[in-house]
C-alpha cells in the first residue's frame, strides 16, 4: 500500500478530469489515485474508467456536497495521508516530495496546504488559499497572497515553510488518523468553510498546520459553483457563523458573534448600495439559518478552545479603512 491517497471530488464533471486529470496521474507515482464520485449523472465514471484504468473509483450514493462527499469517500480509503484534491486543480512535478518530507519530519504536523497559484494567471496566487489561510477575531478569513479582492503576484515572497491556522480545501494534505480523529468535515456544512472549520478543531486539539511553498499547483476556482453566486454567500456567510458558534472560546463565544452580525449588516448594506440586492438577502437568509440551528451547532463545541486563534483583531479594518491591502510579511 502507498503512503499517500489522493482523492478527487467529483460531481458531472467530466470536462475537469479531461483537462486536470491527466496532470495529477502524470506527477504523482508516490501515490494512489481515486477519483471519489458524488452520484455524477453525466459520462464521468465512464471517461475514467476508459481513459485512466489506475484510477480507483469510489461511488458516493447520493451528492453529499464537499464535505459530506469526503466523509462518505474517505471510509474506503486506507493509505495513511489524504490529498483532497478539487476537480480544477493542476499539479506540477514534484509537488507531492516537499510535503511528504515535511510529515515525516514533523509527526506534530497534521495538516499541510501547498502553494495555489491561479490556473489562468499563473504567476498570480489564487483566491481560494494562496500562501496559506488565516482567521481575524471576528472569524474572518484570509490569506498570505490574497486579502478580501486584492491578490498578489507570485514574486517568491512566500516560498516558505511557515505555520498558519487553515488550508484551503482546494488542495489539502491531512494524516488520516487525524481526519478520523476530528470525525472529519462537518457535513452540515455542505460546502464552503468547511475546511477552516476542521482546521480549527485540529488547531484547538493542539496539532500544527504548515503551507509549504515548495510544493505548488493551479487552481481555476469556481468551477462548480460561480465566485460570484449569491447561493456562495449564503454558504460562506451561514457556515462563518456556525464555525464560530463550534469553536470559539467561551468567553468570546457571544460578544464576538454579536460584533459579527453587524459586520455582517454592513457588508448586506453595501452589496444593497452596489446593485447586487440578491447578495443582501443571502446574508439576510444566512442569519435566519445561523439562528434557527445555532442550538445545534452550540451542542457540537468541544474543549479546550483556544483563545489564540486569531492572527490580526480585524482584517476588515486593516484593509478598508488603513488601506491594507497586502499581507505584512512581518506579522
Amino acid at each position: 500500500m502507498k503512503k499517500i491517497a489522493i482523492v478527487i471530488l467529483n460531481w458531472n464533471g467530466v470536462k475537469l478530469l479531461e483537462t486536470f486529470l491527466p496532470s495529477v496521474v502524470e506527477h504523482s507515482p508516490e501515490a494512489t489515485i481515486y477519483v471519489a464520485d458524488n452520484a455524477s449523472t453525466d459520462t464521468s465514471i465512464a471517461f475514467v474508467k476508459a481513459n485512466f484504468p489506475t484510477v480507483s473509483i469510489i461511488v458516493n450514493r447520493a451528492n453529499f456536497g464537499f464535505a459530506g462527499g469526503y466523509n462518505e469517500a474517505l471510509q474506503s480509503v486506507q493509505e495513511p495521508v489524504y490529498v483532497l484534491v478539487n476537480s480544477d486543480i493542476e499539479v506540477t512535478p514534484n509537488w507531492l516530495q516537499p510535503v511528504i518530507t515535511l510529515f515525516d519530519n514533523e509527526p506534530d504536523t497534521a495538516i499541510i496546504q501547498p502553494k495555489i497559484l491561479d490556473y489562468k494567471r499563473k504567476n498570480y496566487f489564487e483566491y481560494a488559499g494562496a500562501a496559506g489561510g488565516y482567521l481575524d477575531k471576528f472569524g474572518f478569513p484570509f490569506c498570505r497572497g490574497r486579502i478580501f479582492e486584492t491578490i498578489e503576484e507570485d514574486k517568491g515572497q512566500y516560498d516558505d515553510i511557515r505555520e498558519i491556522f487553515w488550508a484551503s480545501g482546494a488542495c489539502l494534505f491531512i494524516r488520516s488518523s487525524v481526519f478520523h480523529e476530528l470525525n472529519g468535515f462537518d457535513a452540515d456544512f455542505f460546502a464552503h468553510q468547511e475546511e477552516i472549520d476542521l482546521c480549527w478543531r485540529a488547531f484547538n486539539k493542539g496539532y500544527s498546520i504548515k503551507y509549504c511553498g515548495l510544493s505548488t499547483v493551479y487552481h481555476v476556482g469556481g468551477a462548480t459553483l460561480n465566485a460570484g453566486s449569491p447561493h456562495k454567500t449564503f454558504l460562506n456567510f451561514r457556515n462563518s457563523l456556525w464555525m464560530m458558534a463550534k469553536n470559539l472560546p467561551k468567553k468570546q463565544l457571544f460578544p464576538i458573534i454579536f460584533l459579527r452580525l453587524c459586520l455582517d449588516g454592513l457588508a448586506g448594506i453595501q452589496f444593497f448600495i452596489k446593485g447586487k440586492p440578491k447578495h443582501t438577502w443571502a446574508i439576510i437568509r444566512a442569519h435566519f439559518a445561523f439562528y434557527r440551528l445555532i442550538s445545534r451547532f452550540l451542542q457540537k463545541r468541544t474543549t479546550p478552545q483556544k483563545e489564540n486563534y486569531y492572527l490580526v483583531n480585524s482584517i476588515v479594518y486593516r484593509y478598508f479603512v488603513k488601506n491594507g491591502k497586502f499581507f505584512d510579511v512581518k506579522i
